[in-house]
């Protein structure tokens, strides 16, 4: 049976989270980390701070805020329990702590923990090897009207592996206004925000008389959350280090 520690339990994930794990009889949330800690009536105890809860656990999954960070990497290396973060809108600086923590023990980080997005990464890669030199590539992310981050964690993380992918000779530009010629080194990133759209990424590359797109629509947040444990369970059977989807699908 894998314990599991749900931090930002109370959250839209997280309640996401509780459920598909319910569903599961390999797997048991033990305790659920919130700074709203009586909101909902889970069926697990819920901490303010992950350091009150005395128990044991398998691995946390993170679905919280960027400002928790720090606790639960502490925690993870006080405890030696594994973490799977995929949480959005983490800093730079975010993400040298989670490689530093990553040395102590294994840490799991991805900005989309969806299988069908990671396959989506995969092949804008092989399209920007090929088309990038008489393409132009756009991104266009959708989300709901609730979601805080502008661009979305996994608008960067495609971003991000086509850019390093062309030896990252492109630079990210946010939206255009006014007068704003399109250089050819840019990878241009558009975020929507509306309704209750639970993700759609959208790749573009433009070309002289074609274009190509390549897009993933997220039909609920269901498929994050199955992923979510995906990844709890890879990790929980790895070595100390920093993992990714990359490392789940192969």
């Amino acid at each position: 049976m894998l314990k599991v520690i749900i931090s930002g339990c109370n959250g839209a994930m997280g309640q996401v989270l509780t459920k598909t794990i319910e569903s599961m009889e390999d797997v048991k949330t033990v305790a659920g980390i919130d700074k709203n800690t009586e909101i909902y009536n889970n069926n697990y105890d819920v901490y303010s701070d992950i350091s009150s809860y005395k128990g044991n656990a398998d691995v946390i999954i993170d679905f919280s805020n960027p400002a928790g960070l720090e606790g639960l990497l502490n925690y993870g290396i006080e405890t030696k329990t594994p973490i799977v973060i995929a949480t959005t809108g983490l800093s730079s600086e975010n993400i040298d702590d989670i490689k530093k923590a990553s040395e102590k023990i294994a840490v799991f980080q991805s900005g989309n923990t969806s299988l069908g997005i990671n396959v989506l990464t995969s092949l804008v890669k092989k399209a920007a090897a090929i088309l990038s030199e008489s393409f132009d590539i756009e991104i266009i992310e959708k989300h709901h009207n609730k979601k805080v981050d502008a661009p979305s964690g996994t608008a960067y993380m495609i971003a991000n592996a086509i850019n390093n992918e062309l030896n990252n000779s492109k630079e990210f530009v946010y939206g255009r206004e006014g007068i704003s010629k399109r250089e050819k080194n840019e990878i241009g990133i558009h975020a929507v925000r509306g309704g209750t759209i639970a993700g759609e990424h959208t790749v573009i590359f433009a070309g002289m008389d074609e274009i190509v797109e390549i897009k993933h629509t997220a039909m609920s947040k269901n498929i994050f959350a199955q992923g979510a444990v995906k990844a709890a369970k890879y990790l929980v059977n790895q070595d100390k280090g920093l993992y990714n989807m990359d490392d789940l699908l192969s």
